[in-house]
């Protein structure tokens, strides 16, 4: 098994944030299979090494570099030449394409469907992100009503509903970072999440969005957006209701109905146990050993299959377009 490398711009300051986290988890997974270690390349930190001072080390071929950060991989891969690379793609949308030797590890199956159609030829893996332990109903008083984190909410969650909320409930607003999340989590009654907004604006995907999925862990009612990864695991009318759903007159009733009842089933832990720590790492050890056989291979043998690149695509629309033509006349 090859040493892993995820290459990370920082790990401090500016670039804190969710994606951040969903990546150190992942190579705490790794840390359980073999070895794997963080290398910025944007950022100097005492704590890791420096991605210019790795490259300078010979027999790079027992080395596999993992890249995730979506703007980046762009500039990063032609700076890997001959490396063995996985990508570990969170968001999806972003204007690269990926030869077919780099095998991509999808955190949904809406990342995972879209790399399917873009890099066909490519090795394409499904390893979700993890929900910590933490993340369980403790039974706890539910002394808050509505929480929302401000961050990814939309301007129609942010300036029509919560105000409509907050001259009936108990509205908690959280606009940094919280410590114990699933504390809040544990005594709140419903969680508002509406990223689709936040998403259309920035041109990406929302990757997999885990708060919806760690405040149904614990046992809070979930009003969300449906959007990308999110879709993955929410089901609305089961599990969730859909936010934003055609007016604010019917979110208003159908938040202030659940806050009343509050008689919400949190998820089994048969379902939640698809991404728990255990069951991903069994999941991410057969990952990394076919990878690693496909790296083996590839040393072997460099012949691949055509890239479905645009003119690839031209060519065979053409081929399609004339063989209609042919048998319109025949």
């Amino acid at each position: 098994m090859r040493k892993l490398y995820f290459l990370l711009p920082g790990t401090k300051g500016k670039f804190g944030g969710g994606g951040l986290w969903a990546e150190l988890k992942t190579v705490n997974l790794a840390n359980c299979i073999g070895e794997a270690e963080i290398v910025t390349y944007r950022q100097k930190e005492s704590t890791y090494p420096f991605l210019t001072d790795i490259l300078q080390q010979g027999n790079l071929q027992d080395i596999i570099f993992v890249v995730s950060w979506g703007f980046d991989v762009p500039k990063l891969i032609p700076k890997l030449p001959g490396c063995n690379i996985i990508y570990h793609a969170h968001s999806a949308g972003y204007s690269f394409r990926l030869a077919s030797d780099i095998p991509i590890i999808t955190v949904s199956r809406n990342t995972m469907g879209y790399w399917g159609q873009k890099s066909p030829n490519s090795l394409i893996y499904y390893l979700p992100n993890e929900i910590g332990a933490e993340f369980y109903n403790q039974n706890l008083t539910r002394d808050i009503d509505v929480l929302v984190q401000t961050r990814k909410s939309s301007e129609y969650l942010l300036k029509q509903l919560i105000p409509r909320l907050q001259s009936h409930c108990r509205v908690q607003l959280i606009d940094s970072y919280v410590e114990d999340l699933a504390g809040l989590f544990n005594r709140s009654k419903v969680y508002l999440y509406d990223s689709a907004e936040y998403w259309g604006v920035s041109g990406v995907t929302e990757g997999f969005g885990l708060p919806p999925l760690e405040a149904l862990a614990c046992g809070c009612q979930v009003f969300s957006s449906v959007n990308h990864g999110l879709a993955d695991y929410l089901d609305p009318g089961f599990n969730c209701q859909k936010i934003a759903g055609y007016s604010v007159e019917y979110d208003l009733q159908k938040i202030l109905a659940a806050i009343k009842n509050n008689n919400y089933s949190p998820l089994p832990e048969s379902f939640l146990q698809q991404y728990r720590k255990d069951y991903l790492v069994t999941r991410l050890q057969i990952i990394l050993q076919e990878i690693n056989q496909f790296f083996d291979f590839k040393q072997q043998q460099q012949s691949k299959i055509p890239d479905l690149n645009f003119w690839r695509l031209r060519k065979l629309w053409l081929l399609r377009s004339l063989s209609k033509v042919k048998r319109k006349f025949l």
